[in-house]
């Protein structure tokens, strides 16, 4: 519209100039009064035309008045005397964090809770969200184009507060993690939808507990993990006492198995075997024998 402006402005003064009798400068009044109408053409024109980027909607007001329909990416002719807002309907995210620098807020932005049994939870979270293209013209009439700080932050911070009061801090950090979760995306969801915002996932990125607490925790846990170890050690002692039991069982029968078959004939017999290699030996040898007939060889060197 500021070429449209400019051309009516230089039209409106090649038409004084040309009416300006006896006047030099009432030569430049018909050229002047063609410029202007080839820049108010142009103007309008460009004024006429719009190009709304891929991602994004395009919100038209007239006077301040918002227009109920939208449009989405492309070129569009227009009314030339319409505004068009875009408004981008791609995911976007906001994260609350205590990290420095991590969160869309600088500092420690984390969101702080008290779970049923009363001590302070720090909830480091997520919100991906997007516009819902019909609902974009609403949002802006409403809310603006700022509705992050004014929907998403608070809603989000709220519903977290009202709903980990129906959990104790432990099982926030660990069992009931996963169900707070779903019940604060349900919570958030309702709001978001009657706002014009889609919430499409909710990230509980970190939990964390009371230095108390967490330090009763890592104390359960080692405990836990030495009895663990305990019943290890047990279990593997108790396996090498069997071991030894078997072992010893083995031994015993085998002896037993030994004295059963040792006859005083068969001492005997393997005596006369023993005697006989001996005696078809080349080497002289001198056989004593015992009052329990048991012999006894001495070599003769």
């Amino acid at each position: 519209m500021a070429f449209f402006i400019i051309g009516i402005i230089i039209l409106a003064t090649g038409s004084v100039l040309s009416r300006m009798v006896n006047d030099k400068r009432s030569v430049f009044g018909k050229p002047a009064m063609g410029v202007g109408a080839l820049i108010m053409i142009i103007g309008l024109l460009t004024a006429s035309v719009v190009q709304i980027d891929a991602g994004h909607v395009g919100v038209q007001k007239l006077y301040g008045n918002v227009q109920s329909g939208v449009l989405y990416g492309g070129l569009h002719l227009i009314n030339p005397l319409m505004d068009v807002e875009p408004i981008e309907i791609r995911t976007q995210n906001y994260t609350m964090s205590g990290v420095h620098n991590e969160g869309d807020k600088t500092g420690d932005d984390a969101i702080r809770v008290l779970s049923a049994d009363g001590l302070e939870v720090t909830i480091d979270l997520t919100v991906l969200f997007r516009v819902v293209p019909e609902s974009a013209p609403n949002l802006f009439k409403q809310t603006g184009l700022d509705y992050k700080d004014k929907i998403v932050r608070p809603i989000a911070r709220t519903k977290i507060r009202d709903n980990a009061v129906y959990y104790d801090a432990v099982s926030l950090y660990s069992t009931k993690r996963d169900e707070f979760q779903v019940r604060i995306y349900k919570a958030i969801e309702d709001d978001f939808s009657k706002r014009g915002l889609l919430l499409e996932n909710l990230l509980i990125r970190n939990i964390s507990l009371p230095t108390s607490v967490k330090n009763a925790i890592e104390s359960k846990i080692n405990a836990e993990q030495e009895a663990q170890k305990m019943q290890f050690v047990l279990q593997k002692e108790r396996q090498e006492a069997d071991r030894k039991r078997v072992e010893a069982q083995g031994i015993a029968d085998y002896q037993r198995i030994i004295s059963e078959s040792l006859t005083d004939k068969q001492l005997q017999y393997e005596q006369i075997k023993t005697m006989k290699e001996l005696a078809g030996s080349q080497n002289a040898k001198i056989i004593v024998m015992g009052k329990g007939n048991t012999p006894m060889i001495l070599d003769a060197k």
